[in-house]
């Protein structure tokens, strides 16, 4: 059994696709909201006039989102064979599949274990934990679905339930964020890589300062994937320094 089909970089332009390297489609417009909300209808017509959805729907991946890692790792060349990589907050499980493709996980030269609270459907080549990551000994059952190992990679797409206030959903997001960032300390090997969801809004600049104690590297980056009018970035970082002792301490 194979995964879905890499797709190839959203750089390159051909035929078909826009100047931004998105697909060209005609627009869909709902024509009766059908007991829809306005707000319910708007949702349902940006979906559907989406391209990342259909081809996500087209590749076999589970989300849209898969196409975010696919532009980050297509930037930042995160994944390769072998490597063993931690999806948190993985469901339904986008995240995973590609990196399970760019790892070699069913082929048995990488690996990738995911772990979410709520249950997902089997990915070939991923294990899942069905697990809270916030729990104590979710470090060490990880690790040991890694193969008694530490990993190379941490990611993390977890997105908190949005309340409709700007600021309250700013700061749940971010909290998530800096407690991935905590568990990543915890189970990156040295030279390992974070990747984490985060908001425009100020908060995230405090989560850069501190990476930047612990990674060579660290720069936000907005995927083409990622929609223009959205506040979410992403934060990669990178050459984790795992447990030297910095200088400014010494």
């Amino acid at each position: 059994m194979t995964g879905p089909r890499r797709p190839d970089s959203f750089r390159r332009r051909g035929r078909g696709t826009s100047g931004r390297g998105q697909p060209r489609h005609l627009k869909t417009r709902l024509k009766k909201k059908r007991g829809r909300t306005t707000s319910q209808a708007r949702w349902l017509e940006r979906q559907l006039n989406d391209p990342f959805v259909r081809m996500a729907r087209e590749r076999g991946y589970r989300s849209r989102a898969a196409f975010k890692l696919i532009g980050i790792d297509d930037e930042f060349h995160i994944l390769k064979p072998g490597m063993k990589v931690v999806d948190l907050g993985a469901a339904p499980g986008g995240w995973s599949q590609v990196a399970a493709e760019r790892v070699r996980a069913e082929k048995g030269e990488g690996r990738v274990v995911a772990i979410d609270l709520h249950g997902m459907e089997p990915i070939p080549g991923v294990v899942i934990l069905h697990k809270d990551f916030y729990d104590e000994d979710a470090p060490e059952a990880l690790m040991q679905a890694l193969g008694d190992a530490r990993a190379d990679v941490v990611l993390s797409d977890m997105a908190a339930h949005a309340t409709g206030h700007r600021q309250t959903d700013h700061l749940r997001v971010m909290a998530l964020a800096e407690a991935a960032a905590d568990f990543a300390r915890r189970v990156l090997k040295p030279g390992g890589a974070f990747v984490a969801k985060v908001l425009r809004g100020g908060t995230e600049n405090e989560l850069l300062h501190a990476l930047k104690r612990d990674f060579e590297k660290v720069r936000h980056f907005k995927p083409a994937a990622s929609r223009p009018d959205s506040a979410e970035l992403f934060v990669v970082a990178t050459g984790f320094r795992g447990g030297e002792r910095r200088k400014d301490e010494a």
